[in-house]
């Protein structure tokens, strides 16, 4: 692995705080779930994005760590109450929900979004809240209820471009995730009282794009309104998972980054370690 993307896993006396937080109140973390690189980072500045709905999964994409292949969890009622006091807690002034794939529930977890964003403004009335969210297959009642509940940014991540989703994202489509997005701008508040929602996608690099399909990738979000994008180097979580078929260059991550700026992106963030969440509340 190139040596821009070797981080220090940090040390203990730093991670401790976040750590005993969210196994006190028998939480989930992507951050855990998913191995991410900058867990030690996030977690020494006392911030975490939170893994709603379980540990496991109902989708089964070739790129991800999560937890699948087996029955998910029943829901944990108390769940929205743990994490909004873990948010207190923490004193997060910005927190990111996400969550596995629920196809099982008969809302597909809109409404468990939409719990926990209420439960957090009940201790935290002052905290920013950003979703992640799955697909919902395209849902548009399912999509209304997380807009409702009022997240200052909703993301949903393609995460590779059109010719690669097949095999990437399994259960998913290029289309639909772009009309989760059109969805979303459609039905957010356009008035001065209440902002618009800021939409957001994310994209892996190093599957087998090309540098000319990540382009056309970015200008069919900003068909849609995507206001911000992530870049960020896709790592392999196992032998089990797809193989990295090239480590781009922190060069060619900058060099990407001014494309995506200079199509209408407002916020971009574009380097090997950058993930959905990293730095959100920036």
């Amino acid at each position: 692995m190139p040596e821009w993307l070797r981080r220090p896993i940090g040390k203990a006396s730093e991670l401790s705080t976040v750590q005993q937080i969210v196994k006190r109140h028998n939480i989930h973390t992507i951050c855990e779930e998913g191995r991410c690189p900058n867990r030690g980072e996030c977690y020494a500045q006392k911030t975490a994005t939170f893994l709603l709905m379980g540990p496991v999964c109902t989708r089964a994409c070739s790129f991800c760590q999560v937890d699948k292949g087996h029955t998910p969890q029943p829901l944990n009622e108390q769940e929205p109450q743990k994490v909004a006091d873990s948010v207190r807690l923490l004193g997060l002034k910005y927190v990111v929900l996400t969550s596995v794939a629920r196809d099982d529930l008969p809302d597909q977890g809109a409404g468990w979004f939409a719990a926990t964003m209420a439960a957090i403004r009940t201790v935290s009335p002052h905290t920013d809240i950003e979703v992640l969210t799955p697909d919902f297959r395209g849902d548009l009642n399912l999509i209304a209820t997380v807009v409702a509940a009022r997240p200052v940014c909703y993301n949903h991540n393609l995460e590779t471009v059109r010719r690669l989703q097949g095999p990437v994202r399994r259960g998913a489509k290029y289309e639909r995730s772009l009309q989760v997005l059109a969805t979303v701008k459609e039905l957010a508040p356009k008035n001065d009282v209440i902002p618009s929602i800021a939409t957001k996608s994310g994209l892996m690099l190093g599957l087998g794009e090309t540098e000319t399909e990540i382009i056309e990738t970015m200008e069919d979000l900003r068909s849609v309104g995507c206001d911000r994008i992530t870049l960020g180097q896709y790592m392999r979580p196992s032998l089990n998972h797809l193989p990295v078929q090239k480590y781009w260059h922190p060069e060619e991550f900058d060099r990407l980054g001014e494309i995506a700026r200079s199509l209408g992106f407002s916020h971009v963030r574009s380097g090997p370690l950058v993930r959905s969440s990293y730095h959100a509340g920036e």
